[in-house]
């Protein structure tokens, strides 16, 4: 079975699949967190609460679609020590679709290689699911108990995060995406050698129209030069814009690996 997520952002994806970044680096400004219009859809824990997955939509969906996901496959049930947490981003005007309003984490601006990045809005978002982090950490989880990820505007937020927060997470979880602002790195990877210990998982469907497959390929090579030890690229035969019954395989030993009950890994 393959299970389509792909929405309406169609159309700016494939743009942005043929954008890089002209960012050298980030600015060192203070950046605010987005606004969010309504809360986040929750999985609670079902056994004593001892871990926390933060899972990001697409452009153009909402959280509760991930929940579903999540619930049709019964990961809640395989790891129940584990709180999901489905954010929904705010609503905001989409350049690249002449402005019409819809959720997203940041805009999308230009149609070529040489168009910017939505510098402010990437680091906007980022802050955000750093708060998240953050809140869980004060409810009394540690940091490298907590894992990140999302789908394909979502999961390039949470790829982002992971490598600027201050926080050592338990890994990433990144399907049909890229590491946007990339040219800002090594130079704006926060912890340093501490960080390059960080398990990732990126997943792709080589024939994926939306984000083409080359740019999760450039990204799997940029984690490679910088070192991550604990990284993992997989490509998926035949898959598109989506996930699939494989992926999500993948997914979820990923997350018995490194979210277990005991807090050891296997």
């Amino acid at each position: 079975m393959t299970l389509g997520l792909a929405c309406f952002g169609t159309i700016i994806y494939r743009s942005m699949s043929r954008v890089s970044s002209s960012i050298s680096q980030i600015d060192k400004k203070p950046v605010t967190s987005i606004k969010m219009n309504k809360p986040s859809a929750v999985i609670p824990a079902t056994d004593k609460h001892t871990a926390t997955l933060i899972f990001l939509h697409g452009l153009g969906d909402v959280g509760e679609s991930w929940l579903e996901v999540f619930d049709m496959y019964n990961i809640p049930k395989t790891v129940r020590h584990v709180k999901f947490i489905f954010p929904t981003a705010p609503i905001r005007k989409i350049t690249l679709n002449n402005g019409m309003p819809m959720t997203g984490w940041f805009d999308a601006l230009g149609l070529n290689r040489s168009s910017k990045e939505d510098q402010n809005g990437i680091l906007e978002a980022s802050t955000y699911v750093n708060s998240l982090v953050e809140e869980e950490i004060k409810n009394g989880i540690s940091s490298e108990r907590i894992m990140i990820g999302g789908f394909s505007q979502g999961g390039a937020t949470a790829l982002h995060t992971a490598l600027t927060t201050p926080h050592l997470l338990a890994g990433v979880l990144a399907l049909s995406t890229w590491l946007p602002l990339s040219s800002a790195f090594p130079d704006a990877l926060v912890a340093g050698d501490k960080k390059l210990n960080l398990p990732v998982l990126q997943c792709h469907g080589n024939r994926d129209p939306v984000v083409e497959i080359q740019w999760g390929r450039m990204t799997e090579g940029l984690f490679k030069i910088m070192g991550f030890k604990e990284y993992v690229f997989k490509e998926y035969r035949g898959m598109v814009h989506s996930s699939s019954d494989e992926e999500i395989h993948d997914v979820v030993n990923f997350i018995k690996k490194y979210l277990p009950k005991s807090g050891n890994k296997d």
